[in-house]
Parts: structure tokens; C-alpha cells; sequence
């Protein structure tokens, strides 16, 4: 049997493989590029990012980028 995702369910699998392949500010960008303007985003936004602040993505956005001139 297929199951097919709804909505919802594809916005957050696609939220999660951008998240694991660029930097959260590209994301951040890319995500206000497009514009959804559906759904729940503090909804969305709690299930993808739990408890980060904006102080913890900061740090996470500069390790990111230390990694990628260590390449």
C-alpha cells in the first residue's frame, strides 16, 4: 500500500533537507522567497527547530561556516 503525504508533511520533509544541506540564513531566505503564506508556521517552526534561539542558530550558522572554509 502507498501512503501519501498531505501537505504539511511534504513542506516539512522539504524544510528538513534544506536545513541539512545549506545554512539556516539561506534557508531563512529561501523560505521567505517562496512565500507560502499557508498553514501554521510557529507550528512548523517548533517542530523543526524545538528550542533554538536565535543566539543558537547564530552559532550554528557560524560553525556551518567555519566548516565550509576548512573544505
Amino acid at each position: 500500500m502507498i501512503k501519501v503525504k498531505n501537505e504539511q508533511q511534504v513542506l516539512q520533509e522539504g524544510l528538513r533537507v534544506l536545513f541539512m544541506n545549506m545554512e539556516p540564513s539561506k534557508v531563512t531566505r529561501f523560505w521567505a522567497a517562496c512565500n507560502s503564506g499557508s498553514g501554521d508556521y510557529l507550528e512548523l517552526k517548533e517542530e523543526l527547530l524545538g528550542q533554538e534561539s536565535v543566539a543558537s542558530l547564530y552559532a550554528k550558522v557560524l560553525e556551518f561556516q567555519e566548516l565550509q572554509h576548512e573544505v
